[in-house]
C-alpha cells in the first residue's frame, strides 16, 4: 500500500444505490424491508472507494447530476478520493438493489442516467488529458449514459494511449455490450468482463477454463491487450497475462450482497499491480476483495483484516491452454 495517488476511475454514469434487505423477497407480493442504506455509486466510484479502503489514493472523475451530488463529496471527503468529476444540470440516477440474505441473491433495478451535453463531455475528456500526465492507471467502469455514444471508452483509450512518451498510462476496462466491443479494438490494457459478456464478445460460449485461455488469447492477439480477467461468481475467476493463465476459486462464504463484487476485483486487481505482485498473488489479491465485498451489505471493504482472512483461503492454480 502506498500514499502515492497512481490511479484515476472514471465513471460516465453513476449511480446513487439504495441496497433495501428483505430476506425471502418476492415478487408481485408485500415484502417487508429489514435494513435499507443510501450511498453514492457507480462502478468506477466503487473501485476508487475500495482502493481507498485497502489503502491507496485514487482520483475519481466523470458525470455527476449537480442536484444530488452531495452522497458524492461526503464519500470523497471521508476517503480521501480526490473529486475531478464534472457537473451537468439534473440529479445523478438511483439504482436500487434488493439484497435478499435469506436466498442469496440481489435484484437491480436500475433507472437510466442523465444525457449530459457535448460540452459536458468535452470538459470530461480534456480533464482526462490533464490527468494522463500524473497518473500511470486508469479505470473506466460501467455503463453508458442514454444518448452517448458506445464509442466513448474507445476515444478515452485512445487519448490516454497519446499521452507525452513514456507517460501512456495502463486502461483498465470493465463494462459491456457494444461499448465493449469497441473499446476492444482501441487495446486497454486489461479488460474484465464476466464470463457472459466474454461469450458475448467472441460469439462463443467458452464451455472449461482452458476455452477461456483460448478465446482470452485470440483477444490480447489481435487487439494487443496484455492481460484479461474472466469473472465466473462463485466458481472464481480466471487471470491471463503473458504466457501465465491462473485460475482463482474463493472459498465458500455466505452471501450477503453481491453488489459491487466485480468493481472490488477490479480494485483489487489495480491494487495487486500497483504492489508489484506477480500475477497468481495478483488473482488471490483481487479475489480477496471480492470475497470480503459479498460478505457485507453496503459499499467498501469491511477491513483489511477480512480481506486478508479471505486471501489465505483462496486456491490458485495454473490453467493449461494446450
Amino acid at each position: 500500500m502506498s500514499q502515492a495517488n497512481r490511479v484515476v476511475t472514471v465513471t460516465i454514469n453513476p449511480a446513487i444505490d439504495q441496497t433495501i434487505s428483505i430476506p425471502n423477497f418476492t415478487a408481485g407480493a408485500v415484502n417487508r424491508v429489514r435494513e435499507s442504506q443510501m450511498h453514492a455509486g457507480g462502478k468506477g466510484i466503487n473501485v476508487a472507494a475500495f482502493l481507498a479502503d485497502f489503502g491507496e489514493h485514487a482520483t475519481a472523475t466523470g458525470i455527476l447530476g449537480r442536484a444530488n451530488d452531495e452522497l458524492f463529496r461526503r464519500l470523497f471527503s471521508e476517503k480521501g478520493i480526490v473529486d475531478r468529476c464534472v457537473r451537468i444540470a439534473g440529479a445523478t440516477r438511483i439504482g436500487v438493489k434488493i439484497a435478499d440474505t435469506a436466498l442469496r441473491q440481489t435484484t437491480d433495478i436500475n433507472f437510466p442516467g442523465q444525457t449530459p451535453e457535448p460540452a459536458d463531455i468535452a470538459r470530461l475528456f480534456a480533464i482526462l488529458g490533464e490527468l494522463a500526465t500524473e497518473h500511470e492507471w486508469f479505470v473506466l467502469s460501467g455503463s453508458i449514459p442514454a444518448g452517448v455514444s458506445a464509442e466513448i471508452y474507445a476515444q478515452m483509450i485512445r487519448l490516454l494511449a497519446g499521452a507525452p512518451a513514456g507517460r501512456a498510462p495502463k486502461v483498465v476496462l470493465d463494462t459491456s455490450g457494444e461499448a465493449l466491443r469497441q473499446a476492444v479494438l482501441a487495446g486497454p490494457w486489461l479488460i474484465k468482463p464476466n464470463i457472459d459478456e466474454l461469450a458475448e464478445l467472441v460469439a462463443e460460449r467458452p464451455a472449461t477454463a482452458a476455452d477461456i485461455v483460448r478465446v482470452a488469447r485470440v483477444l490480447m492477439q489481435r487487439h494487443g491487450i496484455a492481460s484479461v480477467v474472466v469473472s465466473m461468481g462463485k466458481a472464481g475467476a480466471v487471470f491471463i497475462e503473458g504466457v501465465e493463465a491462473i485460475w482463482a476459486t474463493p472459498p465458500a462464504v455466505e452471501v450477503q450482497s453481491t453488489v459491487g463484487a466485480g468493481d472490488a476485483m477490479v480494485a483489487g486487481i489495480v491494487a495487486g499491480k500497483l504492489a508489484g505482485l506477480p500475477l497468481a498473488e495478483c488473482a488471490r489479491l483481487a479475489t480477496a476483495f471480492s470475497v470480503a465485498a459479498i460478505g457485507r451489505i453496503g459499499s467498501g471493504l469491511p477491513s483489511l483484516a477480512a480481506v486478508e482472512a479471505a486471501r489465505a483461503r483462496v486456491a490458485i492454480r495454473p490453467i493449461s491452454d494446450g
